[in-house]
């Protein structure tokens, strides 16, 4: 390696290694005027494209909370094969999960109109929405002890491997 001992030459030197630094990335380019995104993002965007992107996907049109909670009634109802014998302490169930998924948009919206919030405010919003799902589990728990209590074994295998799936999955995305 070459010593630079001339103040001009470390000048040089340095001003050079900044500007291929600058000019060889396209992510200062890339992100003049828009918000600091993670470096992960920034190297997907000036990375050239080896193919010609995919034609684009019609945009699936977001499903509203209800829906969502409803998507999941159905999925658990199906997976566990409720029989028209356990509907009535099913039912108790279904409306549980209802419940708390409306009590946590409500909480989630009131948090959204006050975009303007300080940090303690901040904080007592996040307060609404966990005490909002803590309450919701309060419901949810003893009604599914109950429905749990009426299946068969092999429906209680599924719901304990429906159960433990879900929390390998929440594990792996806030690890990843």
């Amino acid at each position: 390696m070459h010593q630079l001992t001339s103040p001009t030459a470390r000048g040089i030197a340095a001003a050079t290694f900044v500007g291929v630094l600058v000019l060889a990335s396209p992510l200062r380019a890339a992100t003049i005027g828009q918000p600091a995104a993670a470096p992960a993002a920034q190297l997907a965007q000036a990375s050239p494209p080896t193919s010609p992107p995919p034609a684009a996907a019609p945009a699936k049109p977001r499903r509203s909370p209800a829906e969502r909670v409803e998507q999941r009634i159905k999925m658990l109802h199906d997976n566990l094969k409720i029989t028209a014998a356990q509907e009535p302490v099913w039912a108790p169930v279904a409306q549980a999960m209802r419940d708390q998924a409306a009590a946590m948009q409500q909480a989630i919206q009131q948090r959204r109109q006050n975009p303007s919030m300080n940090a303690v405010d901040d904080l007592k919003a996040y307060e609404a929405i966990a005490d909002a799902h803590a309450q919701g589990l309060q419901k949810l728990v003893p009604a599914f002890g109950a429905l749990y209590a009426a299946l068969s074994d092999d429906q209680k295998k599924e719901a304990d491997t429906l159960f433990s799936r879900s929390r390998h999955m929440r594990g792996k995305q806030q690890k990843g």
